[in-house]
C-alpha cells in the first residue's frame, strides 16, 4: 500500500522546493539570484505591471534584498539566463539551452501550422528577410521592421500581429533568434549565437536524454506528482513520453498518496524512492507574511495549489469588472505554510503611491493585531521595492 504524505508535510516540502523556505531577509547577490532561479527552474514573465512585473515579484517574494539589476546583469551582461517558452514566456538558466534545442525543433511545425491558419497573406516568406535584417543590423525591435500603414492595437493577439512581428515571434520560439535585452518591456532580438554563450551550443543532447532531463528536473521541483503534472511542469514533453519514462525508472520511483487540504481522497502520486530523506532535510517555512505574484510557480498549477493549500485562486484580468469576485489583479498572501488571503493593490506612478484597496482573508483566518501588523509590514516592503513614496489605504480595506 502506498505511503501517505501528510498535508502539512507536503506543503512544507513543496514550499522548500519552490525556494520559499529560505529566510527572506538574508543578503543575496547576483550569484544567489541565479541559484534561486535554478532552484525554481524558471521564472514566468508577464507584461502586467500593476505594482511590479511578475518576474521581479516572484524573486522578491523569496528574498527582499533582490534588486532589479540582479536579473538584468544575469541576462544582459553574463548570459547566465535567457528568455524563452515553458508553458509561457519565462526566464530560464542558460545551462538548459542544449535541452531547449529539442523544444525548438518540436515547436517548428506546430507553430507554422497554427500561424498558417491565422494568416493567409504569405507571412512565412518574411522569415528569411527578418532573419537577414537581424544578421546585418544586429539588435532589432518589432518597430524597426516595416509594417505598412497598419497600427497594432493593445488588444491584438498573434492573429492580429503584422507579418514581421509574427516572423520575429516564430524565429524566437524556434531558437533562431533570442532576446538580447528589453527596452522598457519591449523585446530586443538578435541572433541566438550572439546572445547565448557559445559553450551552450557544443553539447549534443539525444531525444532520450531530453525526455529524461525534463521528467527528472520536473519531479525534483515538484517533490511528488502524477504523470500529467510532470508533463505540464516544463510543457515540453508529452504525457505518453512521461509514462514511458516512469516505466523505465524501476525502483527509483515509488507510489505515494498525498493528503489534501480539504479532506478529499488522497492524491495518488509518484516520488523519488528517497523522498523521506529529502523531506527530513527541509527547513521550516518562515512565518513572515509575503505577497506572491499571481504567476508565482507555487500557484501555476491552480488545481494542485487548491489540493495542497485549500486555496482557490483565479486571475480575473479577463473577467468583466462587474463579474469579478475580488479584483483585476489580486495578489495571494502566504503566511508560513498557509495561503491566508489575497490583496488588491495598485501603484499610482504619477503620485508615487501604493494604493491598497482591499484585503480578503480566508475563512477561519482571523484579522488579529499581529496578522494586521504582518500585512502592513509586507505592504511597506512592497512600497520600497516598487520605489514608491507613500501607501494609501482605502477606507474599509480590511473588512472584506
Amino acid at each position: 500500500m502506498p505511503a501517505l504524505i501528510r498535508n502539512q508535510d507536503a506543503r512544507r516540502f513543496f514550499l522548500h522546493l519552490q525556494g520559499l523556505s529560505h529566510a527572506p531577509a538574508r543578503r543575496i547577490d547576483t550569484d544567489g539570484v541565479f541559484k534561486l532561479i535554478e532552484q525554481i527552474g524558471f521564472v514566468q514573465i508577464d507584461s502586467i505591471n500593476t505594482v511590479e512585473r511578475a518576474h521581479h515579484q516572484i524573486l522578491f517574494s523569496r528574498n527582499q534584498t533582490y534588486g532589479h539589476d540582479h536579473l538584468r546583469h544575469l541576462h544582459e551582461f553574463t548570459g547566465a539566463v535567457f528568455e524563452n517558452w515553458t508553458h509561457d514566456a519565462s526566464i530560464i538558466p542558460s545551462s538548459y539551452y542544449p535541452y531547449w534545442r529539442h523544444r525548438f525543433e518540436r515547436s517548428r511545425d506546430q507553430l507554422r501550422q497554427r500561424w498558417r491558419k491565422w494568416r493567409r497573406d504569405g507571412f512565412e516568406e518574411l522569415f528569411d528577410d527578418v532573419r537577414g535584417h537581424i544578421e546585418r543590423h544586429g539588435p532589432t525591435m518589432s518597430r524597426d521592421l516595416t509594417v505598412g500603414d497598419r497600427k497594432k492595437s493593445s488588444g491584438d493577439g498573434w492573429w492580429d500581429w503584422h507579418p514581421a512581428k509574427t516572423a520575429l515571434e516564430y524565429l524566437w520560439r524556434t531558437g533562431e533568434i533570442a532576446i538580447a535585452r528589453r527596452q522598457g518591456f519591449q523585446k530586443v532580438y538578435d541572433l541566438s549565437a550572439r546572445v547565448i554563450p557559445e559553450c551552450h551550443f557544443s553539447e549534443e543532447i539525444s531525444v532520450e536524454d531530453y525526455i529524461h532531463w525534463s521528467c527528472t528536473n520536473a519531479l525534483d521541483r515538484l517533490g511528488f506528482a502524477n504523470p500529467r503534472e510532470i508533463a505540464d511542469f516544463w510543457d515540453g514533453v508529452s504525457l505518453a513520453e512521461v509514462k514511458d519514462w516512469i516505466a523505465s525508472q524501476g525502483d527509483a520511483l515509488v507510489e505515494v498518496e498525498v493528503e489534501t487540504a480539504n479532506g478529499e481522497v488522497p492524491r495518488a502520486c509518484l516520488a523519488w524512492h528517497d523522498y523521506k530523506a529529502r523531506m527530513d532535510e527541509v527547513d521550516e517555512t518562515p512565518q513572515r507574511l509575503r505577497v506572491l505574484s499571481p504567476f508565482d510557480p507555487l500557484l501555476r498549477d491552480r488545481a494542485r495549489a487548491e489540493r495542497l493549500f485549500g486555496f482557490r485562486y483565479r486571475i480575473e484580468v479577463f473577467v468583466p469588472a462587474a463579474k469579478r469576485q475580488y479584483g483585476y489583479y489580486v495578489f495571494p498572501l502566504l503566511e508560513g505554510n498557509r495561503l491566508v488571503g489575497r490583496i488588491d493593490m495598485k501603484a499610482d506612478r504619477k503620485s508615487s503611491t501604493l494604493n491598497v484597496m482591499a484585503v480578503w482573508l480566508e475563512r477561519g483566518i482571523r484579522p488579529s493585531a499581529g496578522r494586521i501588523s504582518k500585512i502592513e509590514a509586507e505592504i511597506e516592503r512592497i512600497r520600497r521595492f516598487a520605489k514608491l513614496d507613500t501607501v494609501s489605504y482605502q477606507t474599509g480595506w480590511l473588512g472584506q
